[in-house]
């Protein structure tokens, strides 16, 4: 059975879930079923991955931490998988559009199936999808909404640096 705790941040608050090892998801307050399929959970405030997920995320709030150690079970389709581990490559502080995100993972063309992959990310903030933005610098969708992040950007110092 998964574990989850409540999060409060500047962001909103949270849903952080585990299962015995691994943390599978950080969820918004307004995600629905669809988005991230999950089963069956109990609250557990103790539970150790939920523990470090929380310090290591109010650190982040802080801008005391760029980057997470956290062990990671990414649930998805082999596509959804390379998409996000891609997306562990984008240092903190920068963006990368859609498009060379999908040239990043050998396939220029697949943009649209990268954005829609990038929208199932189980993991926001840790696998960090607010920062893919449109070819154009646009803010494009998010599941937390797009104010958060231009928050979650702000925070990191990444508007307007866009990767090459």
């Amino acid at each position: 059975m998964l574990r989850y705790k409540h999060m409060e941040t500047v962001v909103g608050r949270l849903k952080l879930v585990a299962d015995e090892a691994s943390l599978i998801a950080v969820l918004w307050p307004g995600d629905t079923p669809m988005r991230v399929r999950l089963e069956d959970m109990r609250e557990d405030v103790r539970h150790p991955v939920l523990v470090e997920a929380g310090r290591q995320l109010s650190e982040y709030f802080q801008g005391r931490r760029t980057t997470f150690e956290l062990p990671l079970l990414m649930r998805g389709t082999a596509f959804q998988k390379r998409v996000w581990q891609q997306l562990l490559r984008i240092p903190y502080g920068q963006t990368q559009s859609y498009g060379r995100l999908a040239l990043a993972i050998g396939n220029g063309s697949a943009s649209r199936a990268v954005g829609l992959a990038n929208s199932k990310n189980p993991l926001s903030i840790v696998v960090p999808c607010h920062r893919v933005i449109g070819a154009s610098g646009k803010l494009t969708g998010f599941a937390g909404g797009l104010d958060v992040k231009a928050r979650l950007l702000e925070l990191e110092g990444a508007q307007g640096r866009l990767l090459p």
